[in-house]
This record gives structure tokens, sequence and C-alpha cells, in this order.
């Protein structure tokens, strides 16, 4: 790992992005063009100090997803990213899929541009890439940054605690969305190892998903009504609408609500209250809807 380099490539790359680029306030007493160090850090979701430390050329060798946090972070593009992996002397993720996956620029652009609404990118197998703020206090973040259980999908089927989102009538709606959206880009994807290791797998812990697969129903969840469910806000009914970049590996999610209606109320809220941590409640849920 070269660590000098590494250092002076994060520094080059923080002084080019200006607060404007990604929602952040300009305010009058910033000293710096581009963006603070503490900045980068929250975009990427990591602390200061560990940043601050890389931009050093000090301390261990960043994770993978450490490396494609940072990369989003600070809007790099498919040669800078791929750079920024080889100074930090790590394999090149796919570029499309895996919870690692670059953004692609122009999902990364538009939610840059949503800034009153929830909204995030995720994969095509529901792996949470990137969210704004409005989706953090929404639908929490992820618990699981890696692995199987990165996957939405995999953890609806696995983990009772992943459905605490939804009102428990609603879930069987869900589930047959899920399978039926999984069954679209297994079909698009063909041979693809992920794909059918997740789905032999939830085959075998889940007899809903089983009985659900074998149903053959396809299709990609291009929208959809739903009803989540807030510690703070009680449930709010939102339309989810989603975009699909030019390949299909990645979508970007926005959710909105009627203007005048209870969940537009809910949505203005929601703005006020952010992430706060409303009675001790865990928001780390991380439902990609």
């Amino acid at each position: 790992m070269n660590h000098a380099e590494l250092a002076a490539f994060l520094r080059s790359r923080r002084d080019r992005i200006r607060p404007a680029d990604v929602g952040l306030p300009t305010g009058p007493r910033r000293r710096v063009p581009g963006l603070r160090r503490e900045e980068v850090a929250q975009l990427a979701g990591l602390s200061a100090d560990y940043y601050t430390e890389l931009e050093r050329g000090r301390g261990a060798q960043p994770s993978t997803q450490v490396l494609a946090a940072l990369a989003r972070a600070l809007r790099l593009n498919g040669d800078s990213r791929d750079h920024l992996f080889h100074l930090a002397d790590r394999p090149v993720p796919p570029a499309g899929h895996g919870p690692a996956a670059h953004v692609q620029p122009a999902l990364l652009g538009l939610l840059d541009r949503l800034t009153t609404t929830p909204a995030q990118v995720i994969t095509d197998l529901h792996e949470t890439l990137v969210q704004n703020p409005l989706a953090v206090a929404l639908v929490g973040r992820p618990p699981a940054t890696h692995g199987p259980a990165a996957s939405l999908v995999h953890r609806w089927f696995t983990d009772p605690d992943a459905r605490a989102l939804y009102p428990v009538e609603d879930h069987p709606h869900h589930s047959r969305v899920f399978v039926a959206d999984l069954q679209a880009v297994a079909a698009r994807r063909g041979h693809d190892t992920a794909v059918q290791r997740m789905v032999v797998e939830l085959r075998r812990r889940s007899e809903e998903f089983a009985a659900l697969w074998d149903t053959h129903d396809v299709a990609l969840r291009r929208s959809d009504h739903k009803r989540i469910v807030h510690p703070a806000l009680g449930v709010i009914a939102l339309d989810c609408h989603s975009m699909f970049s030019e390949d299909g590996c990645q979508r970007l999610l926005w959710f909105t609500a009627p203007p005048g209606s209870e969940g537009a109320a809910q949505l203005e809220l929601l703005g006020v209250i952010g992430t706060e941590d409303i009675g001790g409640t865990d928001r780390a849920r991380g439902v990609q809807a």
C-alpha cells in the first residue's frame, strides 16, 4: 500500500468537490473552497479521526467497503475509483454488483439533487449503496455492509427483524414482490453465481421463499405503494418510485406522498426530526424499500 500517494490523492479529490455538489451548505466562514475532512468523513460514514489519518499517510490499510464509501463521497468516476483501490492495494470490485459497487454517476447526480425527499441507490439485489439524510431518517442504515446479509432480499427471508419496518399485514405483499423481482434479476443475470447461491440458500432456509419461487411469477418492481412504520411518526403511507441504471444493475429509489396528504405532512416533519434516536429506538434496520 502506497500511503503517501493515497493521502495525496484523497486530498486532491477533496479539494475539487464543492459543498453544493454534495448537498452541503456553503456557509460564510469557509476557509477552503473544497470539502473539509470531517465533511468527507460524514459523507462516507467514517470517523473524522480515521479519515484524517488516511490523509496524513498513516493508519491501517482501508477495507474494500471503506474505499467504496470514499469513492462515493468524493464523487469519483470509474477510472479514479479504480485508481483509489490500486493505491490502497485492494482488488477492484465489479463495477455494478455487490455492496462495494461503484454508484453509477447518473444515479448519483440525481441523488445529490433530491434534497427534500427520501432517496437512495441500491443494487438489483437490494444492497444499499448510498442514502441521503432523509432516507436514513425514514428507513435507517443497513445493518450489514458485506456478505449475504447486505441484501434486503436475503434478510427479509432469514431475519425477522428485517420486516419490522412494514406493518405485519403488508408482509405477504412484500414477500411476493421481492421474489418476483428476484426472478427477473436472475433471468437477466443468467448464470450469475451470486444470484444462484442466494436462491439456493433462501430455498433451503425459508419455506415461504421456496413456495413463492415455485410460482415463477416475474416482475421487476418499478413502483409501489407502501406503509412504513416510523418510531416517532407512526405509519407513513408513501409511494416508492424506481429509476434503473442503463444496465439494470442499480436503482435509484425515492419516496413521495400526494400534496396535502397525511404522508406529505409526515415527510415534512421527518426533515425536522432527522436521524434523532427518539426514545432510544434503534433505526439501523436498513430496509431499502
